[in-house]
């Protein structure tokens, strides 16, 4: 304990800085110390550890060791502990009973933002904060501890967490309207192989889908493909006639409703997965996330879009 006792928030702010840049110069004019002071700074937390934090790799290139990096990971889950009691801190200080920060995948924006509406209707003593992130921050902020609900498709190998399936989450083949296959009663697997598709980036959840989708059809024969950042600009990409997409029909349900984009009808699809509740297995959930989980669960007719497809 008493090495605990003597660590700080700026020498683990400082060597985070430094793992980030890979460059104690530069980590001191982001922190707005000398260099001299944020070299202090690591050797006083090397001594503290008992082991090297940080190995120079020439030309003032610097890089985490592995002791640096579980520190620095024990780090990350401390600022996210902090952040939260910051958040409950600020909760109380307006009146409210708790507070719930729900993390959603970008792929959920297009309704979580009406989950939040409806919970602090249904609980205005609980502050509920809404995080949207890709996948990757999503897992991210999750295994750090600074989600206590999260909402996404296919649940994470690490962290563990609690699941509980939402309901179905499907995913479609979309063209715009004045699409010549968009007249098509019922689209040959095949006709898709020649043309472009708009995908996501690599790592996507929708962007494998997709890739399997057309593995299957293609039977070692390739599409073009136009890699897009998000499902906004995939749209947009769509609507302007670069090519076809999959994409989830929850993020479309404005635009097939109002005929602007068309799901092409093709065997296969739609592909259906599930939306999936989650919380860490490492801590307890609070009374106000419990409500706030309970009321999700619950309520799925209430946000999910509605869809006819």
């Amino acid at each position: 304990m008493k090495r605990l006792d003597q660590l700080s928030l700026r020498q683990l702010r400082a060597l985070q800085t430094v793992a980030q840049t890979g460059n104690i110069s530069v980590a001191a004019e982001q922190l707005g110390l000398t260099g001299p002071a944020v070299h202090s700074q690591l050797k006083t937390l090397e001594e503290i550890i008992g082991s090297p934090l940080i190995v120079r790799q020439g030309r003032a290139r610097n890089s985490v060791t592995p002791q640096g990096e579980v520190l620095l990971e024990a780090y990350d889950e401390l600022r996210a502990a902090l952040e939260r009691a910051i958040t409950n801190i600020n909760a109380l200080n307006h009146g409210h009973s708790g507070s719930v920060v729900l993390g959603v995948v970008s792929t959920g924006k297009y309704f979580a933002p009406r989950i939040v509406a409806l919970c602090q209707r249904e609980f205005p003593g609980i502050e509920i904060s809404l995080s949207i992130a890709n996948r990757r921050d999503t897992v991210a902020s999750l295994k750090r501890g600074a989600l206590d609900l999260c909402i996404m498709g296919r649940p994470p190998r690490d962290p563990l967490t609690h699941e509980i399936a939402l309901g179905e989450h499907p995913h479609i083949v979309i063209a715009a309207a004045d699409h010549p296959l968009a007249r098509v009663p019922h689209v040959p697997r095949e006709a898709l192989l020649s043309e472009r598709w708009v995908m996501r980036e690599e790592g996507s959840g929708t962007r494998i889908l997709a890739a399997r989708f057309l593995d299957e059809i293609g039977l070692g024969h390739t599409a073009p493909t136009l890699e897009m950042d998000s499902n906004e600009t995939i749209k947009q990409a769509v609507l302007s006639g670069l090519g076809l997409a999959m994409i989830s029909a929850h993020t479309v349900a404005e635009e097939l409703a109002s005929g602007r984009l068309v799901a092409l009808k093709v065997e296969g699809s739609p592909i259906y997965r599930q939306w999936y509740l989650l919380s860490g297995q490492d801590r307890p959930l609070s009374p106000a996330a419990e409500k706030v989980r309970d009321w999700i669960v619950g309520h799925t007719g209430d946000y999910f879009p509605k869809l006819d497809i």
